[in-house]
């Protein structure tokens, strides 16, 4: 595996970063911790997305190399609900969107596969693959539309995203279909049939991992970040060219963090 460049940048230069990539003999992998939408901490001095980022991470650098999907998915499901107690476990199988949560795209070199576990994204060979959560783009659609209709000024929600307030109560609601109807690394066992699975022939391939911080993937991470810009200039309230159910605020770089990494094989 040959490393040709990689990227980690938090979305606010006050902020340590919820993403992450790992480098490892038998793994290549981008972590995408998830920002939480309750008051529900399990760490004093870590946000839970960057808490379950560090847990996968360490999880995925003491793994068997020859792991099957199946077998990652179950260890790093138990890596993560090891940091919950039993009185946890109980609450957070009815409200899992009080949980530790990730997703995560990983490459397994023995398995020669990419394994999709919730909503990063990939190049192979040029094609892009990804796995969005359902009712993702829909809840981007409402917000968009509670903008359109509202007929405030832009930096209104630039300052103060009263759509997305709007939407928060809905996107709580589809987190009841967390590990059910989509997958994410939380704890709690993830549906094997919800994990999107490429499997690499034996031909030399060029890959992008990346979190979804990047709304438009391309094959260097110059691109990928010139095209973040432009974005960022265009439609900072991501409501037009790309729909997100959050906007650039002032003072950050992008409306997420992202992680990028391109290597061959």
């Amino acid at each position: 595996m040959e490393i040709i460049e990689q990227s980690i940048i938090p979305k606010s230069p006050a902020k340590k970063c919820e993403d992450g990539i790992v480098i490892t003999r038998d793994y290549i992998a981008v972590i995408d911790g998830s920002t939480s939408k309750t008051d529900r901490r399990f760490s004093f001095f870590r946000s839970n997305g960057r808490y379950c980022m560090q847990l996968v991470s360490r999880y995925i650098r003491h793994a068997k190399g020859n792991l099957t999907c199946r077998q990652f998915c179950n260890g790093v499901s138990a890596a993560v609900a090891r940091h919950y107690s039993r009185s946890d476990i109980q609450r957070l199988a009815l409200h899992p969107e009080e949980r530790l949560t990730a997703s995560a795209v990983v490459f397994s070199r023995l398995n020669r596969e990419i394994w999709m576990i919730g909503d990063c994204h990939c190049l192979v060979g040029g094609q892009y693959y990804d796995n969005p959560k359902p009712y993702e783009q829909e809840l981007a659609e409402q917000r968009a539309d509670i903008i359109s209709r509202s007929g405030l000024p832009p930096e209104h929600f630039l300052h103060h995203d009263t759509a997305r307030d709007a939407i928060i109560p809905h996107m709580l609601e589809t987190m009841q279909q967390q590990n059910k109807t989509y997958a994410v690394i939380d704890g709690f066992p993830i549906p094997q049939q919800c994990v999107r699975v490429i499997t690499l022939d034996f031909q030399p391939w060029e890959i992008v991992l990346a979190s979804d911080g990047y709304p438009f993937l391309l094959p260097t991470l110059a691109e990928s970040e010139q095209r973040l810009k432009r974005q960022r200039r265009d439609d900072p309230l991501n409501i037009g060219t790309f729909k997100a159910t959050k906007a650039f605020l002032p003072g950050n770089n992008s409306f997420d963090d992202r992680a990028y990494i391109r290597f061959r094989v």
